[in-house]
């Protein structure tokens, strides 16, 4: 029941950064369970188990409101799938001793990317006359995407929709709505995969799975709630030092740097992290930019 209790937990608070931010559920979530003491590849593997859920309905909500490409969805999803397929059996066929440092090493780099990504600049606006994404560009992008969100325990909306909305072809409600459908294809073949390689242990997640679920469920309205209270800016910042902080913690007693160079690395990374939630808070403070009115002005001073 407790165990029961603190996945609960981990669900909510991954649904809350999920809610607000339209990704990172996975690598919260991933990050929180290896915490807790779960095994890296059992972790990965009850994070995408119970994604299965939670991406179908959330892709039925976007078909509701019209938000999804199904032509982007195949052409993302379906390579996403075979990545997350190749990730799950890589994570899975090793060691518990070698998926720690793997695993943590790859949400070191997505959380640095999170970070970075909300605390320097907001997405650029959706260029008009632009042609659409095409299969060259999004085949590599989903293998990718898949392959290390399966691998990593999370990532898939990091690298594919950060990677899309900077692109500017794309409306964002029809890039985050596209993604979270062609999630569910990677969440799936994740699954498939890690039930081939973790075999009897696959089912031991089954706890781990419901109290995500439930979590989650309990938390969507609060992360609605959320994002229309907090900036994404510096949710993002927090959340991407969060996931810095607590593999690099990982990654450090993997190795064996002990005092004073621990505290050194521990140290530098607090003090880069508060400044970068200072530049996102200067960024959610800055007026948002508008086409339409400058291309108002610009009319009006040619007149």
């Amino acid at each position: 029941m407790r165990s029961l209790i603190i996945f609960t937990l981990v669900g909510v608070g991954a649904q809350l950064v999920d809610g607000a931010l339209g990704m990172a559920f996975g690598v919260t979530a991933s990050t929180l369970l290896v915490l807790s003491g779960v095994a890296s590849a059992q972790a990965s593997a009850a994070v995408h188990l119970a994604e299965v859920g939670t991406t179908f309905a959330s892709g039925i909500s976007h078909w509701k409101f019209k938000n999804i490409d199904w032509g982007l969805v195949l052409r993302l999803g379906v390579p996403g799938a075979v990545g997350a397929f190749l990730g799950a059996t890589v994570l899975s066929s090793l060691s518990t001793e070698d998926a720690a440092p793997v695993m943590a090493a790859i949400l070191l780099a997505i959380g640095v990317y999170v970070l970075l990504r909300f605390s320097l600049k907001n997405p650029p606006a959706v260029k008009v006359g632009t042609t659409k994404h095409g299969a060259k560009f999004l085949a590599p992008l989903g293998l990718f995407g898949g392959f290390i969100d399966a691998s990593g325990g999370g990532g898939w909306g990091p690298v594919t929709t950060s990677t899309l909305l900077s692109q500017g072809k794309t409306a964002p409600r029809t890039v985050i709505g596209s993604v979270s459908a062609s999630e569910f294809l990677v969440a799936v073949s994740a699954s498939v995969g890690f039930l081939i390689g973790l075999r009897e242990e696959f089912f031991d997640n089954l706890p781990v799975v419901l109290g995500l679920a439930i979590g989650g469920v309990i938390a969507a309205p609060f992360a609605a709630w959320l994002v229309s209270r907090v900036s994404p800016a510096l949710l993002g910042t927090a959340v991407g030092g969060v996931i810095v902080l607590t593999n690099s913690q990982k990654l450090v007693k993997y190795f064996g740097i002990t005092s004073p160079w621990s505290t050194l690395i521990y140290a530098t990374i607090v003090v880069a992290w508060a400044s970068f939630v200072y530049l996102a808070w200067k960024l959610s403070k800055a007026p948002a930019f508008v086409p339409n009115a400058l291309e108002a002005e610009t009319v009006d001073d040619a007149r």
